[in-house]
């Protein structure tokens, strides 16, 4: 019996399945701006410290929930379209496996390598103090975050969106009161600083991945996964690592994109790295809503894969992308509309205005092409064909870093000049990924009944 996203509508099954994800992403959108404000408050040091671990948390968050998750989606997708449901049961333990793996992994790369990175990136004093307060024990808890990951991803991929999303709901109604008094005090109490904050972020994590667990156990994923005598199958982790590794090599190429721009921007002083981190905060707000999009296209395009139904995959992709484009560059062209009223929620500080004011004018206008080129990397995790989405991250490197430290050592253009980079970096990435979808579409052996 064919798997019922197989036959459902593809506008109407890629709303029920992108739809709880996005409304979460958008919530998290709501919790990025709280966080901001929180760390506004604690001064311009602490806007610079944050700054600098921005690229190094975004990096274990977006290769968790995104590349490695969007693995491990994937496969489960691939084998419940297949109607492979012992590959489906394996695929759960060696899922729950390689995020206590990773966890570790990134928590012991925190405690050898942070202290070097960030004074590499310019930081020194109060700001790197910061950093590292906020850095040591978010990374601590890093398996939570990969366990909560990988178990949502279980859920998507099996076709249940709506689970995760609504434990998420409720994981970030409780983060953002309790990471306002972690963060900031009350009363008499001064708080923790950014500690706070990295504190509230494990706690929810940790409360989420619980809650995920007592899911499956409950068969949320149309079977109750067996532990038991389960041994390890490489052809499952390759399946896993295979996809999720080439995810993770986007992810990787976009966050050192993010941290050679943020050292070029450093050389300009404290107050301009604090404005481009005030400005690129919308990027990272942005990057969930087309997660959420992009994580029902590769659920609905996993399972069509796998049943051989690559004609529906391609039509899905192409619906999810349009939207993506839409609805991002929406909310990019707002903001750079509104450049000053959007910096002003996170400072006060007339020299961090102005910088956050030129790169969201230069920058935000072609976020559109970013949510494109992302929706298309997922629905490529879907299909398991993500040598595009690769090359095309290592060209947004190019442009955006190549282009940048041209600008700012053969130019005058200075750090309008990096900004631009940035911006034709975006342009690059979404149109060389969505350019070879069009000239050249996935393909395979098709299903009788691919359309």
């Amino acid at each position: 019996m064919p798997h019922p996203l197989l036959t459902a509508p593809i506008g109407a099954t890629l709303f029920r399945l992108a739809g709880p994800t996005t409304a979460l992403m958008l919530v998290q959108v709501l919790v990025a701006v709280a966080d901001a404000y929180f760390v506004g408050r604690l001064g311009m040091n602490a806007l610079a410290g944050i700054a600098l671990v921005i690229p190094f948390s975004t990096l274990m968050a977006n290769i968790a929930n995104g590349a490695m998750g969007g693995g491990v989606a994937a496969s489960m997708a691939r084998a419940l379209g297949a109607g492979r449901l012992d590959d489906a049961r394996a695929i759960v333990v060696h899922a729950l496996g390689l995020a206590l793996a990773f966890g570790l992994l990134f928590a012991a790369l925190d405690r050898f390598a942070a202290r070097s990175l960030f004074r590499w990136l310019g930081g020194d004093g109060d700001a790197l103090a910061q950093a590292l307060g906020f850095s040591h024990v978010w990374f601590a808890g890093a398996v939570a975050i990969w366990a909560s990951a990988f178990l949502a991803a279980l859920l998507r991929g099996a076709g249940d969106a709506a689970t995760p999303s609504l434990y998420g709901l409720w994981a970030s109604a409780f983060y953002i009161p309790m990471a306002g008094v972690l963060t900031l005090g009350v009363g008499g109490w001064p708080g923790l600083g950014l500690a706070g904050s990295a504190i509230a972020s494990l706690v929810v994590a940790t409360a989420t991945a619980l809650a995920l667990a007592r899911a499956l156990l409950d068969g949320r994923l149309g079977f109750v996964p067996a532990f038991r005598g389960v041994r390890l199958r490489p052809e499952i982790l390759g399946e896993i690592l295979r996809v999720g590794g080439m995810g993770s090599l986007t992810t990787i190429t976009a966050n050192v994109t993010a941290m050679l721009v943020t050292g070029l921007v450093g050389r300009f002083g404290v107050s301009a790295l604090a404005g481009y981190g005030v400005g690129a905060r919308l990027e990272f707000m942005v990057a969930p809503v087309a997660f959420g999009i992009g994580s029902g296209l590769t659920t609905m395009g996993g399972i069509a894969a796998g049943a051989g139904r690559w004609r529906r995959a391609i039509r899905a992709t192409w619906v999810g992308g349009a939207t993506a484009f839409a609805v991002v560059g929406l909310i990019g062209w707002t903001v750079a509309l509104l450049p000053d009223a959007w910096s002003r929620l996170f400072t006060s500080d007339d020299a961090v205005i102005s910088v956050s004011v030129a790169y969201i004018r230069t920058v935000a206008p072609f976020y559109c092409f970013f949510g494109l080129g992302l929706v298309l990397h997922f629905a490529s995790q879907g299909a398991g064909r993500m040598a595009v989405p690769v090359a095309a991250g290592v060209a947004r490197l190019l442009v955006a870093t190549v282009g940048g430290w041209m600008m700012v050592h053969h130019t005058d253009y200075g750090l309008a000049g990096v900004f631009a980079a940035i911006a034709a970096g975006l342009l690059t990435y979404g149109c060389l990924i969505s350019g070879a979808l069009l000239a050249a579409p996935w393909g395979g052996r098709e299903s009788p009944k691919g359309r």
